[in-house]
C-alpha cells in the first residue's frame, strides 16, 4: 500500500528536473499523474518513465501564465482521471538581470509564470477540491523568498516570496473545505534551473559555495525536496497547512 493510492497529482513544470522528481516519487507511492511542461519531449519520456511504474499518467503541454491553457489541462485531467486530489505548483523560471539592466518583459515573465502561474493553477483545481472537501496543494517557492542573499534577481525573489504569502491567504480561503495549502522554499539544490542563465565560471562557483551557507556543509539532493511534498500532500500531514517550509540544510543567511 502507497501513501498515495487512489489519488491523483498534477504537477507543474514536471518534465525534468525537481518537478519530474516530485511526479515519480508520488507514482512510486500509488498516486496517478498528470504532468504539465512545455517541453515535448520531456513531457513524453516523464510520462513513459511514471507509465513503467504501473501508474497511470497523462502528459500535457501547457503555459501556466496563460489562464485558458490551465482551464483546458485541469479539465482534460479530470475527463480521463475523474478527479484531481493534489496540485503541486512548481513551475518556474529564473530571469536574471540587475535593477538597471532588467527589461519589463523579463521581469513581467517570470512574474507570470513563477507566481500568476501558482494562482490560476490553484484557482483552476479549487471547484473540485471544494466539492469533494478534499485537496492537498503545495506551492514551491524558494529561500530567496525568504531573505536569502541573492543578487540580479529582483523579480524571481519577488514572485517565490510572494508565493508564500499568497500560501497563506489560500490556506484561509480553503480549509473549511478540507484543503490543505503549504509551501516549501528549496535552498542549495543543484537542479537543471541552477545552469540557466550563469556561464561555466558561477556554475562552478555556486557549487562550491553552496555547502559553505548551511549547517549541514553539503548541497541538497532533488530527492530529498520531493520527499517532503510527498509528506505534506499524504494524509500524515492531515494537520498542518499555511505553512513554509525550508528545505535547506539550515542556510545561515536565513537563521
Amino acid at each position: 500500500m502507497g501513501k498515495l493510492d487512489g489519488k491523483v497529482a498534477l504537477i507543474t513544470g514536471s518534465g525534468r528536473g525537481l518537478g519530474k522528481e516530485i511526479a515519480l516519487t508520488m507514482a512510486r507511492e500509488g498516486a496517478e499523474i498528470i504532468i504539465d511542461d512545455i517541453i515535448p519531449g520531456d513531457i513524453e519520456k516523464t510520462t513513459k518513465e511514471i507509465e513503467g511504474l504501473g501508474r497511470r499518467a497523462m502528459g500535457i503541454a501547457a503555459d501556466v501564465s496563460r489562464k485558458g491553457e490551465v482551464q483546458d489541462m485541469v479539465a482534460r485531467g479530470i475527463a480521463k482521471f475523474g478527479k484531481i486530489d493534489i496540485l503541486v505548483n512548481n513551475a518556474g523560471i529564473p530571469g536574471r538581470a540587475s535593477l538597471l539592466e532588467m527589461s519589463e518583459e523579463i521581469w513581467d515573465r517570470v512574474l507570470d509564470i513563477d507566481l500568476k502561474g501558482a494562482f490560476l493553477c490553484t484557482q483552476a483545481v479549487a471547484p473540485g477540491m471544494i466539492q469533494r472537501r478534499y485537496g492537498k496543494i503545495v506551492n514551491v517557492s524558494s529561500v530567496e523568498g525568504m531573505g536569502g542573499s541573492i543578487k540580479s534577481s529582483a523579480n524571481y525573489t519577488a514572485a517565490k516570496a510572494g508565493m508564500i504569502q499568497m500560501t497563506k491567504t489560500h490556506a484561509r480561503e480553503l480549509g473549511g473545505y478540507g484543503i490543505n495549502v503549504n509551501c516549501i522554499a528549496p535552498g542549495g539544490i543543484i537542479t537543471p534551473m541552477t545552469y540557466l542563465n550563469r556561464s561555466e565560471a558561477e556554475i562552478q562557483q555556486h557549487i562550491a559555495t553552496r555547502p559553505k551557507l548551511n549547517c549541514l556543509e553539503r548541497i541538497g539532493k532533488i530527492s530529498e525536496v520531493a520527499n517532503l511534498v510527498l509528506f505534506l500532500v499524504s494524509d500524515d500531514a492531515s494537520y498542518i497547512t499555511a505553512q513554509n517550509i525550508a528545505c535547506d540544510g539550515g542556510r545561515f543567511d536565513r537563521m
